[in-house]
């Protein structure tokens, strides 16, 4: 798939795929004769699990080295513990995020309700 079209079914722009793709957070798979970005079913799961990641504000350094210990946890190579260990540390993260937006949400709705009447 170009560019385009991941951007369409991830709901992340263009320039956002770019910056991934300069990073070296998800490039695409391949490219095209033409130079174009080609993206993959697993390049677009890759972008998903980071969509989600993002509102929980973590680091791309973060999102990189979870990409990273998954894949190392799905291959069943070396280093499997220590990728483990960085899994969980990413779920305690996500779920005290988690919170905070609950948090957050409740204010904005208590003010909404006081804005209204």
């Amino acid at each position: 798939m170009q560019i385009g079209e991941v951007a369409e079914r991830t709901g992340l722009s263009i320039r956002t795929l770019r910056h991934y793709d300069e990073v070296s957070l998800v490039p695409p798979s391949e490219r095209s004769a033409g130079g174009y970005r080609l993206y993959t079913e697993v390049d677009i799961a890759r972008l998903m699990v980071i969509r989600r990641m993002k509102p929980l504000e973590f680091t791309l350094d973060e999102m990189k080295r979870l990409l990273d210990s998954l894949d190392i946890i799905e291959a069943g190579g070396e280093g499997i513990a220590a990728a483990a260990g960085f899994v969980e540390q990413c779920h305690a993260k996500a779920l005290a995020a988690c919170e905070n937006l609950r948090t957050k949400l409740s204010y904005a709705e208590e003010l909404t309700e006081l804005l209204r009447r």
